[in-house]
């Protein structure tokens, strides 16, 4: 049996924000800029599980262009230095930092996976039995950038009956 998520979109937001400041945008020069478009597309994602008291996924998604600057602020390498793995291994990383962040939120009880990286865009991804609760959808230097958590539809199946 799962409780019902206390993490809204605000929460989910500030955890994006201390994301951008603390790794992606220290200088405060770049932020994510809202754009409140879930259907915004994504060429690479990067996702984490959460299950026990709370089952769902966070899911990291965003351009190619974005995920290679990102990778770049995360590794503190210019742009052009950065490989395949390191744009992976970064993607996982702010996966991994977010959802350690919703975990955090949720009752005891709650465990994280390790990250899974698809360097293909995120509606390739399956979350079988799960629907989009709340998310944070930007552009980064012109580039969107989407941070949402779908939650199992058995969660919400239990929470309606």
């Amino acid at each position: 049996m799962s409780v019902e998520v206390e993490v809204d979109e605000n929460d989910l937001a500030e955890m994006v924000e201390q994301v951008w400041e603390s790794y992606l945008d220290p200088e405060g020069v770049s932020p994510l800029i809202p754009t409140y478009d879930e259907n915004q597309p994504s060429e690479v994602h990067s996702s984490v599980s959460i299950t026990g008291s709370w089952s769902g996924h966070i899911v990291y998604a965003s351009s190619r262009a974005a995920a290679q600057r990102a990778a770049a602020a995360f590794l503190a390498m210019e742009q052009e230095e950065v490989s395949e793995e390191d744009i992976s291994d970064t993607l996982g990383e702010l996966a991994n930092i977010v959802g350690g962040n919703v975990k955090a939120m949720l009752p005891a009880g709650a465990h994280l996976s390790l990250p899974q990286v698809s360097l293909a865009p995120e509606a390739s991804a399956r979350f079988p039995n799960t629907k989009r609760i709340t998310g944070v959808y930007g552009l980064w230097e012109g580039e969107p950038v989407s941070i949402s958590m779908w939650q199992s539809s058995t969660d919400t199946k239990e929470e309606g009956a």
